[in-house]
């Protein structure tokens, strides 16, 4: 291991040389509480940056081991730490300038949600950052005097604030682990009540814009549960804490355009994540394994069950084992309900206003006018009682246009005035005063679904290799094939996409037997990832690139969306 007297030394001798000699850095340098590791040396000033890693010794690190001895305690020091850094990053450095992504120096990014991330390595051994650093350059000729900048004076600074337990905000630490063991008891709780949601009284739903996750500053009104839907809890450092729990079963959301279904729908999808303090939706949670479902016109399916919504197609094509590479409305939405019950989701989440409507709905009249045996879809109000009642399978439905789900739903809350109201007898009493209503069309028991087995051939080799990269958060290039991730509404990081691109490729380069179930091989990689970490499925060693953890289901929704992908 090099001294940082000779990183200096040879930063001093690489200054004005070609961009390609910074490959001499690569290596280890001793700082007096600290080891530099420079992992990977960019071979152009304008191609991704260089990757490092500052690592301290746990026991000059002085974290104490009850703050992360629980995994998701550990995600929330990992977070609040990569916070920290970042936020140092920007108070210390000086950014250098130059050609390209010269001068760059950051950290994983961080958004509203607490993600199981790998920015951040802390055990008893270390405490260690992954950082990324544009090497500085003039055109393509290296400036060695602003890499001293980098090298020498900001990342010791940058290390001395953020990775020693004397120098960060206790209290900040605390606070942020106390809150996700509280986020964590809230979701065991949902579970011994029965309950797939729970959103605490004072909540801030509405976000700031729609392209922003951060909360409404002004104007939000503060969430109060309906008296017949409020529970008390007690976490174990918050305390009581009341809120609505919306139990399992088909509950409907209802009310005016405007009033908040919509709003209350999308707070749940993501109360998947725990989140941060200030957030508004801190103790708003939702069951893990909750799906968002809409139609998604366009997209391929392959070899997928939607006999439970559609039969009987024109041309006699197969509707057990569906394809198509160009799925209309009700074919893409039932594809994906069926998608998501393959991976194991206990929870689906459906708003009208993206739904197909001759999935969700057929009237009385027009049952009258089109006699069932024309019609090829079961639409999904005669499905959802049966998902429940035999599968177990809650669902929690915006309606704004369909009074017909009231006859189904176990529960309906209005939404007024972004208050939420129990109007559940109320919506009882209309469907017992309809004349004529519309006639349940599907009564028969849920099949099982025939298992879909991933084949090798999904990833054909080619002489040129295979490159997968991900283009912002909702698009994935394998080689010229794009994956369209964008209806995957619970995918809120780039580096859960980045981390999708490395679990496609761990997968490929894996021998995929093919007899294997799509579900079976998803889980087998999970179960990877929570023995040995993140960094398992990352193809470099050293720093892995920045990765965020995707749940199961965004996994398979890559795969499923993959249009080179093969069943049998």
């Amino acid at each position: 291991m090099k001294s940082f007297q000779e990183l200096e030394k040879i930063l001093t001798q690489l200054d004005g040389r070609g961009y390609k000699a910074y490959k001499d850095l690569q290596g280890q340098y001793q700082w007096r509480d600290f080891t530099l590791s420079i992992d990977y040396v960019q071979g152009d000033p304008f191609a991704s940056p260089s990757r490092i890693r500052v690592t301290v010794p746990g026991e000059k690190g002085g974290f104490p081991t009850e703050l992360y001895d629980t995994p998701h305690k550990r995600r929330a020091v990992i977070d609040f730490l990569s916070r920290v850094v970042a936020k140092n990053i920007y108070r210390i450095y000086d950014h250098v300038g130059g050609s390209g992504k010269s001068g760059l120096l950051s950290i994983g990014h961080c958004g509203q949600e607490i993600l199981e991330r790998n920015y951040i390595v802390i055990d008893q051994n270390r405490v260690e950052a992954r950082l990324e650093v544009g090497l500085p350059a003039a055109g393509r000729k290296i400036l060695g005097r602003e890499a001293k900048e980098i090298f020498l004076e900001a990342i010791p600074k940058i290390v001395e604030a953020s990775l020693f337990f004397k120098a960060i905000s206790k209290e900040g630490l605390f606070r942020q682990v106390n809150l996700v063991e509280d986020q964590y008891f809230l979701r065991q709780e949902m579970e011994r009540y029965k309950l797939v949601a729970f959103v605490a009284n004072g909540s801030i739903l509405p976000r700031e814009s729609g392209v922003s996750q951060k909360p409404m500053a002004r104007g939000a009104v503060a969430f109060q549960s309906p008296k017949e839907y409020e529970i008390e809890l007690h976490l174990p450092n918050y305390g009581y804490i009341k809120g609505m729990g919306i139990p399992e079963g088909v509950t409907l959301i209802v009310g005016g355009g405007f009033h908040g279904k919509s709003t209350l729908l999308q707070a749940l999808e993501l109360g998947i994540y725990d989140h941060i303090e200030g957030d508004g939706r801190e103790y708003l949670v939702a069951r893990e394994n909750a799906v968002k479902i809409k139609a998604e016109n366009g997209r391929r399916v392959e070899k997928v069950n939607i006999s439970p919504f559609i039969n009987n197609l024109p041309m006699g094509q197969d509707t057990v084992r569906f394809s198509t590479e160009n799925a209309s409305g009700s074919t893409s939405q039932a594809a994906n309900i069926m998608e998501a019950l393959e991976i194991g989701t206990d929870l689906l989440l459906i708003d009208e206003d993206t739904s197909a409507t001759n999935f969700m709905i057929r009237d009385g009249r027009m049952q009258q006018l089109v006699q069932k045996e024309k019609e090829p879809i079961t639409p999904f109000i005669d499905r959802v009682r049966s998902f429940y009642e035999e599968k177990g399978i809650s669902t929690i439905l915006v309606i704004g246009g369909s009074g017909d789900y009231f006859e189904v739903a176990d529960h309906v809350i209005m939404m007024d005035e972004y208050r939420p109201k129990e109007v559940t007898l109320k919506a009882k009493e209309i469907i017992k005063g309809l004349q004529n209503p519309r006639k349940i069309e599907e009564t028969s028991c849920l099949q099982e679904s025939p298992p879909r087995t991933l084949l090798k051939a999904t990833f054909p080799m080619e002489k040129r290799g295979i490159k997968i990269k991900p283009r912002g958060i909702h698009y994935i290039t394998y080689n010229k094939t794009e994956i369209d991730l964008r209806d995957l509404e619970q995918l809120v990081d780039f580096n859960q996409t980045n981390s999708i691109c490395f679990i496609l490729q761990y997968i490929m380069e894996k021998p995929v037997k093919d007899q294997t179930a799509l579900p079976e091989v998803v889980e087998k990689v999970y179960k990877d990832i929570m023995t040995k970490g993140l960094d398992e499925v990352s193809p470099f060693r050293g720093h892995p690139g920045n990765m965020a953890l995707p749940r199961r289901y965004e996994i398979a929704g890559a795969l499923n969306r993959f249009r080179n992908l093969k069943i049998k």
